[in-house]
């Protein structure tokens, strides 16, 4: 990971269905309020190698512990179903049962074994799905998937909660000279923090990996991607991030010693960060897409303490949406990430206007730094002057619209 060159190539129009084997859809069953989609599903056309990282939140909705069953059972995957509108989580034994009905349901309307189906919710918390909703859901949903765009897009527009946009990309990369793609699509707004962030992910791959191996390398990419954003400080219930992979590209299988390795793993961290910032950007009622790039710190561990300090710091945050150079929130951040740090040694950026050098203010233009912070991305420099530790993270601005929307989000 991490090659100064990129080894992967952007899909334009690429989607979770670009991976050979794959096909997806989404529709209406009613769970929802409005006319949006709010059931969806990605199937394989084999039992795919399969990996999941979760929530750290103690509550863990009933579709994670299915979830984890699934794919704990033999590492292979031949769908995922997931709902939005409910998240299913706090609801006993009969959220439970839910989600092992909509398991079982979904495998037979496919005709799949129930432990290869993995299921996934989000939504209002502590309200029991309206399983006759999801039922009817399930079983006109195998005629509505398929492989082309549009319904890779059925199933994007399928798991979106309060997001406005919906979040996917793809790429190639090179294996054993085969054109391999890894696609990803995910959804997340509010109730996002480190540590799993709050989300759903999924990802596909045509690529030859097993489960192991993807499990691994899964983890070691969602910590400096999806575990590296912020919106407001809250780690959801139902967080959850799948990989399923084909092998259909017929590359030889993946593994840490294979001369093409870092190439996947490349692309798959590329695909997690394009997906990671855009939740990021998307983040309830934002204006801005907030970056934090630290550096010099004593490891990268400590770096990305500071990092996510500064950028989950609501004070900063709030300075963004308002457009104030005030670096004194930023240091104040950096201070009590609980990492060693100089306080004589701190260097601050705004973009490319230094504010602090060596922990001491230095002149800056003023008109600058507000033109530089109206804009939609502003990147926060920081650099500690104390070892080779780098890390960076991802936000938005605090603004009026993010209380506006919590205040009534079940109303």
């Amino acid at each position: 990971m991490g090659n100064t060159a990129p080894t992967y190539t952007v899909v334009p129009e690429g989607s979770v269905t670009t991976p050979k084997g794959f096909i997806a859809g989404g529709l209406h069953c009613g769970l929802k309020k409005t006319t949006r989609h709010d059931l969806g599903a990605i199937v394989c056309e084999v039992p795919a190698a399969a990996a999941g990282v979760y929530t750290t939140n103690v509550f863990q909705a009933a579709p994670i512990q299915v979830t984890r069953e699934s794919i704990g059972a033999g590492g292979k995957l031949r769908a995922v179903i997931v709902n939005s509108g409910n998240a299913n989580a706090c609801t006993g034994k009969q959220g439970d049962a839910d989600a092992y009905e909509m398991r079982s349901a979904f495998a037979e309307a496919i005709g799949v074994p129930a432990e290869q189906v993995a299921v996934a919710s989000t939504g209002v918390i502590g309200e029991l799905l309206k399983m006759d909703r999801v039922r009817g859901g399930i079983a006109e949903l195998p005629v509505r998937l398929g492989a082309s765009y549009e319904a890779a897009d059925d199933f994007c527009q399928a798991i979106l909660t309060t997001d406005l946009v919906k979040k996917e990309v793809c790429v190639s990369v090179t294996i054993d000279g085969k054109v391999v793609h890894i696609a990803g699509a995910s959804k997340g707004s509010g109730m996002i923090h480190p540590n799993m962030a709050t989300m759903l992910g999924f990802v596909t791959t045509d690529a030859a990996i097993g489960s192991e191996e993807l499990q691994k390398l899964l983890r070691q990419v969602t910590d400096v991607t999806f575990n590296m954003i912020t919106v407001d400080g809250d780690t959801s219930t139902n967080d959850m991030l799948v990989a399923m992979a084909s092998g259909f590209a017929g590359n030889e299988e993946l593994h840490a010693g294979h001369p093409d390795y870092a190439a996947f793993a490349d692309g798959l961290r590329y695909v997690c960060e394009v997906l990671a910032k855009a939740i990021a950007r998307d983040g309830e009622g934002a204006t801005k897409l907030v970056e934090v790039q630290v550096r010099g710190a004593v490891s990268n561990e400590a770096a990305q303490a500071i990092a996510k300090t500064v950028i989950g710091s609501s004070l900063v945050k709030s300075a963004v949406f308002g457009a104030d150079a005030n670096w004194g929130r930023i240091i104040a951040a950096v201070g009590r990430a609980g990492v060693p740090v100089n306080p004589e040694t701190v260097d601050i950026a705004l973009g490319d206007i230094v504010t602090l050098t060596h922990s001491r203010p230095i002149p800056f233009d003023e008109d600058a730094a507000l033109a530089y912070l109206k804009g939609d991305t502003v990147v926060i420099h920081v650099d500690l002057h104390m070892g080779e530790g780098t890390a960076t993270a991802w936000g938005c601005d605090l603004t009026y619209d993010y209380v506006r929307i919590n205040a009534a989000y079940r109303t």
